[in-house]
């Protein structure tokens, strides 16, 4: 008797699991995205000249019938500021290598057109999206020397508070997808793969850039490869000019320090942050705050642009006597160089800082003050700044503000550094 309703029930579970339908192969959407598109992604590498080594890899895409490739600036920015020891290359079947030549880049939003002198099967055509919040994406590229990979992930749309466009793409991408494509299911360029931050927080430059970039690339006569560092100074020079003249101007806002009022987060895209130190052991207290932009603008691999930065240091002297704080302060206040490491010879990308120091009145705001400033070496009429004002006027209280700028023109900024000034106030 047991076993035949043993039999029988084995009867029915081999009945049920034949009945299970097997899924079919190559179903689902996201090996059709591979599929259909993964044959109009390349890979790209970079390499130097002399000694015939790789420096960088990354991907591009094809985006019209002449064989321009899209990609993104930090993956040929080597080629752009030395043309003569840098070469591209694409890498497709059967390990053959075709030259490639930059021929347009767009430094602010990360991107460059490659030439490549080949016609290829199929491309991508870049024209406006507008995809769903939450709605799937695909993203292709060559993560190191894995072969082509896809990712999923959301679209989250566009950051709010940035200093240029991004998109917030919930997927992994990995190092080396740098200038890929990121789809629709329908094969729509949705955005260009630029940065990850882990934890599936990726980012993507929007397609109508990359759109503007390839007309201007398809328009505009092929520049030689020495004009393009000349471009790129143009394009930050003008870049600087939009969004430092939005720094401290209408209302200014301020934070309170003490007995003192100081300028904070002077446009939407700063984060701000503020924390004190209680060491019971020192006999003074420090009180810190501090504003900056999250992004910056990719120049080399040694250098990067387009930063700015706000730092307040109240130091309250409660346990020393008006000499030994006015050497506190005064040893605070000097460490600018240090703090900075303002090297005598500078480096490759800049030049030595060349400091001045002055004094400084803003109302009833007495202070002593440090201007530091290094050009660019490769591009002229940009520099770095760092500006330190200390406030003078209390025995055992003070304040001090400090001011970094990369990128910038001399005249902006001089206007920023006394719009920076004219912030600051007694709060009493």
């Amino acid at each position: 008797m047991l076993s035949s309703i043993a039999a029988v029930l084995v009867a029915l579970v081999v009945a049920s699991i034949q009945r299970i339908p097997q899924a079919p192969e190559d179903a689902g959407e996201t090996p059709a995205v591979f599929r259909r598109y993964a044959g109009q992604v390349v890979k790209l590498q970079v390499v130097e000249g002399s000694s015939g080594s790789r420096a960088v890899t990354g991907t591009g895409f094809y985006v019209s019938a002449e064989g321009h490739v899209m990609t993104n600036y930090h993956v040929v920015s080597d080629m752009v500021y030395r043309p003569a020891e840098y070469r591209a290359e694409l890498l497709g079947g059967s390990d053959s290598v075709v030259p490639v030549r930059v021929i347009a880049v767009d430094v602010v939003r990360d991107l460059a057109v490659l030439a490549t002198g080949f016609r290829p099967p199929g491309w991508f055509e870049l024209a406006p999206v507008t995809p769903a919040q939450g709605q799937r994406l695909y993203s292709l590229g060559h993560p190191g020397d894995l072969g082509i990979a896809i990712v999923e992930g959301t679209y989250n749309g566009r950051l709010p508070h940035t200093l240029y466009p991004r998109i917030h793409f919930t997927g992994s991408l990995n190092p080396g997808m740098s200038g890929g494509p990121t789809l629709t299911l329908g094969g729509m360029v949705v955005g260009v793969n630029v940065s990850t931050a882990g934890n599936q927080q990726s980012f993507l430059v929007p397609v109508d850039g990359a759109a503007a970039l390839l007309e201007r690339a398809k328009r505009d006569p092929e520049a030689a490869p020495e004009s393009l560092l000349a471009d790129v100074a143009r394009q930050l020079l003008s870049y600087q000019d939009q969004y430092l003249g939005r720094l401290f101007t209408d209302s200014i806002e301020t934070v309170r320090l003490g007995p003192w009022l100081a300028p904070t987060r002077p446009a939407a895209f700063f984060n701000c942050w503020g924390d004190a130190e209680r060491d019971e052991e020192r006999p003074y207290r420090l009180i810190h705050h501090s504003c900056a932009t999250d992004e910056d603008v990719f120049l080399t691999s040694n250098q990067s642009s387009g930063v700015a930065e706000i730092e307040h240091d109240l130091l309250h002297g409660n346990r020393l006597n008006r000499f030994r704080f006015h050497a506190l302060y005064t040893r605070e206040f000097t460490g600018l160089p240090r703090d900075w490491e303002m090297n005598a010879d500078g480096d490759e990308e800049s030049g030595p800082y060349r400091c001045r120091v002055d004094n400084v009145r803003n109302g009833r705001i007495t202070g002593k003050t440090i201007f530091c400033a290094r050009g660019y070496r490769r591009l002229p009429g940009l520099y770095d700044v760092v500006f330190r004002v200390a406030v003078i006027g209390r025995p055992r209280d003070g304040l001090i503000s400090t001011l970094s700028l990369s990128g910038v023109s001399f005249e902006n900024a001089r206007s920023v550094v006394r719009r920076f000034i004219e912030g600051i106030a007694w709060s009493e």
